[in-house]
C-alpha cells in the first residue's frame, strides 16, 4: 500500500456546469464523479476511499457516477470493493461505465458487472438511461479501446434538441463525440498525469517526448517509456473541464494511484452543479 506522502490527500473538486436548454426541474441538479479506484491492496488505501464515499454521501447527491477501472489486473478484488460501493447515497441511482483495467483480463468484464449491479450499481456499456428524467438523458459507452466502442450505434438515438451526459472512460472519445451533441462529457483514465511537474505538464507527456529521441533498444531500460506511447493522445485533456467546439468534457483525477504516487495531483472527488443558461 503506497503510504499518504506518496498518493497524496483527497481533494473536492466543485464545478457549476452551464447546460443549455437544461429543464428548470433539473436546475441546480448535482452529480458527484468518482473514478480510477484501482481497489488491488495496493493503489488504493482503505482509508482513502472510506473518506471518498462518506463525503460523497455528505453531499446528499442526486446523481452519482463511477467512471471506470474498479480493478488493475486481478478480477477478484472487485469482490472487496463492490460490497464499500454499496454504501454510496444518491437519490436516483448510481451509475457507471467500465474501463480499459475491467475488461482486458479473463472474466473480468461479466465479474465486475455481476458485482457491481448486485450492490444497486447500473453498469452502462452502450446504453442509455434517462434517472433524472427524459429531458436529460445519460449514456454510457464502451470502453474507447474495446472491440464494441460505436458511439454511432447509441449516439444517434439521441434528439439533438435535448441535451445528454456522456459517461466515457478515456477523455480520448471526446475527439470523436463532437460528431454528436455532448452537453458533459465524464471521463477518468488519466488520474490526472499523476505526476504533474510545475510549469511543464504530467510526467508521462515529457517522458511521450523524450521517447521520440530515445533509440529504440534504450527504450527498455527506462522505467514507464513505453507504457507512455499509447496511453493517451490527446494529452491537453490530461485533467479538469475542456470546451471541446460547444462539447463539454470533464476529467477527474481518479482515486487509485500507481507507483510511485502522486505529486501535484492528488486523488479527486468531483461534484457537479448543473444549472440552464
Amino acid at each position: 500500500m503506497l503510504p499518504p506522502i506518496f498518493s497524496g490527500s483527497l481533494r473536492v473538486e466543485r464545478l457549476t456546469i452551464p447546460i443549455k436548454g437544461l429543464s428548470s426541474l433539473l436546475e441546480g441538479t448535482k452529480i458527484v464523479q468518482l473514478s480510477d479506484l484501482h481497489d488491488d491492496g495496493v493503489c488504493l488505501s482503505p482509508q482513502l476511499l472510506t473518506q471518498a464515499i462518506a463525503l460523497s454521501n455528505e453531499e446528499k447527491p442526486d446523481l452519482v457516477v463511477l467512471t471506470g477501472d474498479y480493478i488493475t489486473n486481478q478480477a477478484n478484488t472487485i469482490y472487496n470493493l463492490a460490497p464499500k460501493l454499496k454504501l454510496l447515497e444518491s437519490r436516483v441511482g448510481i451509475y457507471a461505465v467500465l474501463g480499459n483495467h475491467d475488461y482486458l483480463y479473463p472474466h473480468a468484464k461479466p465479474k465486475i458487472t455481476e458485482a457491481l449491479t448486485q450492490v444497486g450499481v447500473k453498469v452502462l456499456w452502450n446504453e442509455i438511461v434517462s434517472p433524472l428524467g427524459d429531458n436529460l438523458p445519460i449514456v454510457g459507452l464502451a470502453d474507447l479501446w474495446s472491440k464494441e466502442f460505436n458511439p454511432e450505434l447509441t449516439m444517434s438515438q439521441l434528439s439533438p434538441s435535448k441535451p445528454c451526459l456522456v459517461l466515457s472512460h478515456n477523455p480520448d472519445t471526446a475527439g470523436i463525440l463532437q460528431s454528436w451533441r455532448v452537453d458533459l462529457q465524464l471521463s477518468g483514465h488519466t488520474h490526472g498525469g499523476q505526476i504533474v511537474i510545475p510549469g511543464f505538464g504530467p510526467g508521462l507527456l515529457l517522458l511521450q517526448q523524450m521517447r521520440q529521441k530515445i533509440p529504440p533498444k534504450l527504450r527498455e531500460c527506462i522505467p514507464y517509456i513505453n507504457h507512455c506511447s499509447g496511453f493517451l493522445k490527446n494529452w491537453q485533456w490530461y485533467q479538469g473541464w475542456h470546451n471541446i467546439r460547444g462539447n463539454q468534457l470533464y476529467i477527474n483525477r481518479g482515486l487509485g494511484t500507481y507507483f510511485p504516487g502522486r505529486f501535484f495531483c492528488p486523488p479527486e472527488l468531483t461534484v457537479l452543479t448543473l444549472a440552464s443558461y
